[in-house]
């Protein structure tokens, strides 16, 4: 082998990741509030950017004052309050009897309340806290028994299986039944490992599925329903109309701020020295590539939004059931783009249809083999099915996930394994076939 060093010319096309470049491919998947924040921060940077929001209106004190004072007087005055829920604390102290309490006691129950999670759990210790506050042990675990009496039910609770028992003995002190369980056989109960349960205690199967249904009705997480949080609004970034010619798509984009060129600043500083001038240039550059990503943007989301109306025509007419198998890859080669770009298109967008608003990423779903080789149907399919076949079987002798891909072969012509089957019931949230037997 004869090996010289020398130099040599080569052309080749090489694509760099240039600042501009990274921009674009960013605001592409920007949703409709990052792109707002987006443009919001480059308008402080760049003088030549200037935001006009058109959800905000100027204001003409004289007359919205009147209009103001008068919509007040013709509501009711209970919508007058104000929207500001109690908080886990506020809730627990003011069911105190304050009168019953030693300063000291209440002292420790205001700083045990303190260490509730948000789910109403105690995860101090009582030892450190006795010696933190000064006070004998038995203060602050009498003070947490106090905080457990409270509503509601389950509050202050230190784990799970204390959280229940306190729950079932509020429902029904008399069920002794019950609170045995929780309390000496907790897991294999919820294992459902319930034969040698009721041969140790002399019962039948039947009281212990009745205690199991009514531990079903309990909450498992109490200090969440005093949870507050504000009302969230998803604004669509396409929206899809049936109209007499057929399906529709059109962009939303009232959300949006509109930007435009501040021609004033401009003209005003161009003529000054040539470091001005320099960044001036730049900032122009700046401007003119905002626009053209944004004017990219919504060109891509259109095409996108648009095939995926063309492919899945059922959906909007009758629903998640008619979705067929449809993947980013399928929707990139027929556009012919990169299958990236569909994925940051889609990331975090809404469509609002004539069936309700989606995110873009439900009318993607994976291709599950039939019987026929001709056709094919997807994944949100086979889970309908599933949950259709488990919500009409015997609850006495449920079915197993090989009895369920069996049937989906049999009846439905779907050629799933029992571990897709398996995977989709999880996905949906479902139990396993042991979990789901019930006794009569």
């Amino acid at each position: 082998m004869d090996l010289k060093a020398g130099l040599w010319q080569q052309q080749t096309l090489k694509l760099t990741m240039t600042q501009e470049l990274s921009q674009a491919i960013a605001l592409l998947q920007y949703s409709a509030q990052e792109l707002t924040a987006f443009l919001e921060d480059k308008a402080l940077e760049n003088p030549l950017l200037k935001i006009e929001n058109m959800n905000v209106k100027p204001m003409n004190p004289l007359i919205d004052r009147n209009v103001r004072k008068r919509q007040k007087t013709e509501r009711d005055w209970i919508e007058q309050i104000a929207d500001k829920p109690f908080s886990l604390e506020e809730h627990l102290l003011s069911q105190l009897n304050i009168t019953n309490l030693t300063v000291e006691q209440l002292k420790v129950i205001r700083h045990l309340i303190k260490n509730l999670d948000e789910n109403g759990y105690f995860f101090g210790d009582l030892v450190e806290m006795a010696q933190k506050l000064q006070v004998e042990q038995e203060i602050v675990e009498d003070s947490l028994a106090i905080i457990q009496t409270l509503e509601p039910a389950g509050i202050g609770a230190r784990d799970l299986q204390e959280c229940l028992l306190i729950q079932a003995y509020y429902q029904n002190p008399n069920n002794e039944l019950a609170q045995t369980i929780l309390s000496e056989y907790f897991i294999p109960f919820a294992e459902k490992k319930w034969k040698p349960i009721a041969k140790q205690l002399g019962v039948s199967m039947k009281e212990l599925q009745d205690v199991f249904d009514d531990i079903q009705q309990l909450n498992p997480k109490p200090g969440a329903m005093l949870l507050y949080e504000p009302t969230t609004y998803i604004i669509p970034d396409a929206i899809i109309e049936q109209t007499n010619e057929g399906l529709i798509v059109r962009m939303s984009d009232e959300s949006l701020p509109r930007i435009r060129f501040n021609e004033h600043y401009y003209q005003k500083f161009q003529n000054q020295n040539q470091q001005v001038s320099r960044f001036l240039h730049d900032k122009v550059q700046d401007y003119q590539w905002i626009v053209k990503s944004i004017e990219q943007r919504k060109e891509t989301l259109t095409k996108v939004v648009a095939k995926i109306v063309e492919k899945q025509p059922a959906f909007f007419q009758k629903g998640k059931q008619s979705l067929v198998p449809m993947t980013m890859k399928e929707i990139a080669n027929e556009l012919d783009i990169h299958e990236s770009t569909v994925s940051r298109a889609v990331r975090e967008k809404f469509v609002q249809t004539p069936i309700g608003t989606f995110s873009l990423k439900t009318f993607f779903s994976t291709t599950i083999q039939t019987v026929t080789a001709e056709e094919s149907t997807s994944s949100t399919q086979v889970k309908t099915e599933i949950s259709t076949f488990i919500a009409d079987e015997n609850k006495e002798k449920p079915l197993s996930d090989q009895e369920i891909a069996e049937r989906l072969k049999e009846q439905k012509g779907i050629l799933v394994s029992r571990r897709t089957v398996a995977k989709y019931r999880e996905q949906l949230g479902i139990a396993s076939s042991s979990k789901r037997k019930r006794f009569k």
